[in-house]
């Protein structure tokens, strides 16, 4: 394949038909299809977590794990996310994006079906790690993706419509997975994501074509990627954004680990109840994210628009911790589960806007930049995610305490590395 030692930020030629088809403003704007596509790969990661969320009570049960040893499962997944997207996101920089897509597609398969055969919590743990790996593909390229195509605030914009569709899964993943719980035992949620899995990959190989041409990808080989990430962290507004994203997805994972057991366990709910609850904050989500896109993107700088996300989830984390340690007595599971919607529904505000804004300063490395974003984004997440069960099952005290405290940090980030009212004042 022809390879440039350099990237620009020049116009796109017509080196591949595909990609000059693609790249016109009226085909990519209107390639619906290539929405959907996107979307698809972006509910890959909330797919393969949320569906096994009401399954984690009976995996402590079948395999005989205590559930600190069971979270792990979903840290590993975590974690081979984070990690899987510093090889990626380089590589479709160098190799475009729809090759090094297709082979995390097919890795993730192999991995899932793996998954529904494990033995043990320790080779579960292992195949979500490489499933993890595979499957950060589809995370840090549909990023990249929407970078070559978009910019400003049709960019963030079309990061609020991703998430519309990928904010579906949530929504019904749980819901799946309750419902395979009623028909059969955890591994059938595996088998139900390998066939997902596959039917994603058939998808991307025949609709979704090259964004990146020849002339814009990067030459040389780790060296190179190592100096272009070194060159993105040194821009201190990029590293505070990438943080401030990162810790405020952490608070958001800290409710995903969490939720299963104080729903169902602390709280006696069913896995059908659970899936409705955590379906239901879903659409909050969803429906705050819409607001994001259609009404406030372009009217409200999109820096206040992330102030008042980041101060919301802190405010809720806040409100959570106040009702588990009993300053209020005893609360029963409306309370709670109103403050998770807040939370929840306030990420609508952050994730995308966090987005948006680091990729706008990065259109010459935009897989590298998409991998910092989500790395972080992983990283953090997989290391609150154990903590929220430090002090056993029975209290939810640990949840609410890592979700403030990831909430404040994030608030810090935004503020001491982003300053954005000096830009403000500045522009």
């Amino acid at each position: 394949m022809p390879e440039t030692g350099q990237s620009t930020q020049g116009h796109i030629s017509g080196a591949e038909a595909e990609t000059t088809a693609l790249s016109s403003p009226s085909a990519r704007r209107t390639s619906l299809l290539v929405t959907l596509v996107l979307g698809g790969l972006t509910a890959l990661p909330p797919l393969s977590m949320d569906m096994y969320l009401p399954a984690l009570p009976e995996v402590t049960r079948s395999l005989g794990s205590p559930a600190a040893t069971v979270q792990l499962t979903l840290t590993a997944c975590l974690a081979g996310m984070a990690l899987g997207q510093l090889v990626v996101g380089p590589m479709s920089d160098r190799f475009g994006r729809r090759r090094p897509l297709l082979l995390g597609m097919i890795v993730y398969v192999v991995a899932t079906a793996i998954c529904a055969f494990a033995p043990s919590t320790e080779l579960l743990i292992a195949f979500r790690l490489l499933q993890g790996l595979a499957g950060a593909a589809g995370i840090v390229i549909a990023r990249a993706v929407v970078r070559d195509l978009y910019d400003g605030v049709e960019m963030a914009r079309f990061f609020s419509t991703l998430m519309l569709i990928s904010g579906v899964a949530p929504v019904i993943a749980p819901v799946i997975g309750g419902q395979v719980l009623r028909l059969t035992e955890w591994r059938g949620v595996f088998v139900v994501l390998t066939a997902v899995g596959v039917l994603l990959t058939l998808v991307v190989w025949k609709w979704l074509h090259e964004t990146l041409p020849v002339e814009r990808r990067h030459g040389g080989g780790v060296g190179e990627a190592l100096r272009t990430m070194r060159g993105l962290l040194a821009d201190r507004v990029f590293t505070g954004y990438t943080l401030t994203g990162g810790l405020a997805f952490a608070a958001l994972f800290a409710y995903i680990a969490a939720s299963p057991f104080v729903v169902q366990e602390i709280y006696g709910a069913s896995p059908q109840t659970f899936s409705l609850l955590f379906g239901i904050n879903s659409v909050g989500l969803i429906t705050v994210g819409q607001i994001n896109g259609k009404l406030l993107v372009g009217r409200i700088s999109m820096d206040k628009v992330l102030t008042a996300g980041l101060l919301l989830i802190a405010l809720a984390s806040l409100a959570l911790l106040l009702m588990t340690t009993g300053v209020f007595g005893e609360v029963g599971l409306l309370p709670i589960a109103a403050g998770l919607f807040v939370l929840m529904s306030s990420m609508g505000l952050a994730l995308p806007t966090t987005n948006a804004l680091a990729l706008m300063r990065t259109p010459h490395a935009a897989g590298s930049a998409s991998a910092l974003l989500g790395t972080s984004s992983f990283l953090i997440g997989a290391i609150a995610s154990p903590l929220v069960g430090i002090a056993g099952e029975a209290t939810a005290v640990p949840m609410a305490v890592v979700q403030l405290t990831c909430a404040l940090a994030s608030l810090t980030c935004f503020a001491a590395l982003c300053r954005p009212w000096q830009r403000a004042a500045a522009v």
